[in-house]
């Protein structure tokens, strides 16, 4: 009954992922890391594309191994993830409104990659 719910909500999420490789400030692994979960309740099949894809299996299946992220890659990250929330909130965005919103959105991105997302297995 809810394996079709999964699975809708397993390809929106891989959508946004895919988004987010060109979209600044859009995050591509919690959104593919989520179509993977979400995959595996509703289809196998999906799940085991997902994981043996060309360019996004990758992401997943080191994920999957190290079982979360490695320091070096919690730095890069965030360093990516806040220059071009820089670029969105000081050069493109001119609302003050706005611009308050991106930048919380940050932090709280930021604490979640540093306090949420658990530390890679050596």
């Amino acid at each position: 009954m809810l394996k079709p719910l999964y699975i809708v909500l397993g390809s929106i999420s891989l959508a946004l992922g895919i988004i987010g490789i060109v979209l600044p400030g859009l995050p591509t692994t919690p959104f593919l890391l989520l179509s993977a979960y979400l995959y595996l309740k509703g289809s196998p099949a999906l799940h085991k594309w997902l994981l043996g894809h060309k360019y996004l299996g990758g992401r997943i299946r080191r994920y999957y191994k190290q079982k979360g992220l490695s320091r070096t890659q919690k730095i890069y990250s965030t360093v990516l993830m806040w220059i071009m929330v820089s670029i969105s909130a000081f050069i493109i965005i001119s609302n003050n409104s706005l611009r308050i919103v991106v930048l919380a959105a940050a932090c709280i991105g930021t604490a979640v990659v540093w306090f949420w997302v658990t530390n890679a297995r050596k």
